[in-house]
């Protein structure tokens, strides 16, 4: 079957004959022959990967005549195309499925083809062959790696970290704005001992800042550059310096420490810097799960729950209950924390599956890292907008479960005894009394030498 958005086509041709292509792309025999042959699902290749290519046919063009290998018209050609795809002027040129050769073969030739099409427009002939010229010194093996790399890299730095930052930071202001405020703690989903509401914020806010310092750390691995291996690690066909150059050039360009792998044989066939690095992922899901579970407990309510914080209203809760109120950006978080975990198990086995000189599961483990990364700062930005930020003590509420937790009988311990406290709790829960009268009726303390040393503000260290 054949595809396309317009009747209007060109002709033309690869290693393996001609192809009608639309006439209102770029591209060429090779991305038409992808595009028609596997229509499958609505994934297409994410942005990031034809951003990071656009950078990394750059980089090989400017180090090719920098090498001698390319003459300079050339090198300014395919810069300049790349400048466009970078600016977004050339979108709609890049169709293709996730579900593509396992390689990314396909796309890395999508971006060769529209990188020589557009080119050539602007040279007003044909100066670029998408092989011989954009694709020079280089091979779809370890393009796409590098893209992965590059890609990677760019979405942690522009998109989760500064959205994580700012979300640590909003937990840096409520931890101020609720210093002195003492609650009941809970260990079990039971009654524990006092705990201040700017301590438990800071345990989240502490979260928040590990993941950060974990993902941080994964990106050692992600500098590191496949491009330089050619097709299987050996550097077939690319000059001596090329590997270095080009990973120095794409450092340049991108302002971040990128370096060429040491090792090609590992950088074709092993992606265990993605899969640690969608580890740290991984982690700061956990985290945000049980941070926005942490919420939508304490909100519960508004009568019937624990009802110690309040949190932004933002939208009617029910079609059939009136009044009612749902925390939906705990939920949107907690659901976001579900689909990455099961996007770390995907990215985790396409990186197991790896044969001799190739992984080629390659993109179905960027489109799942990407998506976990883009979901994550997306969250986090709504989490922070539309909850987070919004977050007040009900302190009313706060006192009133602090001083009716039997958990405050650990205060006597050092007075009465552990067996003796467990008493009390134990008798002031059966007879629905306080603490303080169960004390006095069993004869452990008076109430004036109750009162002297039962202080449960005090008891947060």
């Amino acid at each position: 079957m054949e595809r396309g958005g317009t009747e209007k086509w060109r002709v033309e041709h690869d290693s393996m004959g001609e192809m009608r292509v639309p006439a209102d792309r770029y591209w060429g025999a090779q991305t038409q022959r992808s595009f028609q042959n596997f229509v499958i699902g609505t994934e297409k290749m994410p942005r990031e990967i034809i951003e990071a290519f656009a950078v990394l046919k750059k980089a090989a063009a400017m180090t090719n005549e920098k090498l001698s290998r390319m003459d300079a018209r050339r090198a300014e050609l395919i810069a300049q195309v790349c400048d466009e795809i970078l600016a977004g002027k050339l979108d709609g040129n890049f169709p293709l499925a996730v579900w593509q050769t396992g390689s990314g073969t396909q796309s890395n030739m999508n971006v060769n083809e529209v990188i020589a099409g557009r080119g050539n427009e602007i040279a007003g002939e044909k100066l670029l062959h998408p092989n011989d010229s954009v694709n020079m010194s280089q091979s779809s093996n370890d393009t796409f790696p590098t893209a992965m790399h590059i890609a990677a890299v760019t979405v942690l730095e522009e998109r989760l970290l500064p959205s994580l930052e700012a979300l640590a930071d909003t937990m840096r202001r409520l931890e101020e704005e609720n210093r002195g405020v003492v609650k009941s703690g809970r260990t079990h989903l039971q009654d524990a001992v006092p705990i201040a509401f700017s301590q438990e914020i800071s345990g989240w806010r502490a979260m928040l800042e590990t993941c950060g310092e974990m993902i941080r750390d994964s990106e050692k691995g992600l500098y590191r550059l496949a491009l330089g291996g050619t097709a299987v690690g050996t550097g077939l066909n690319a000059p001596a310096g090329f590997a270095e150059g080009v990973a120095e050039t794409v450092a340049q360009l991108t302002g971040r420490p990128f370096v060429t792998e040491e090792n090609k044989f590992h950088a074709l066939t092993a992606k265990d810097a993605l899969v640690y690095s969608h580890g740290a992922l991984k982690a700061l899901a956990a985290n945000l799960m049980k941070i926005a579970n942490d919420v939508r407990w304490l909100a519960s309510g508004p009568r019937c729950g624990l009802g110690e914080i309040l949190i932004p209203e933002n939208e009617p809760g029910s079609s059939i209950m009136p009044g009612k109120v749902n925390p939906t950006q705990c939920e949107a978080v907690t659901m976001v924390a579900v689909q990455v975990m099961g996007n770390d198990a995907a990215v985790g086995f396409a990186a197991s599956q790896g044969n001799f000189e190739l992984n080629v599961f390659m993109p179905v483990l960027i489109y799942n890292y990407l998506q976990s990364a883009v979901l994550l700062a997306d969250a986090m930005d709504s989490f922070n907008r539309n909850c987070v930020s919004g977050i007040r003590a009900n302190r009313e509420k706060m006192h009133e479960n602090l001083h009716r937790s039997l958990m405050l009988v650990t205060a006597l311990n050092p007075y009465i005894g552990y067996e003796n406290a467990a008493r009390c709790a134990k008798k002031a829960h059966k007879e629905n009394i306080s603490l303080k009268e169960a004390c006095v009726q069993l004869g452990y303390l008076t109430a004036e030498r109750f009162d002297e040393v039962f202080h449960p503000e005090e008891m947060i260290g």
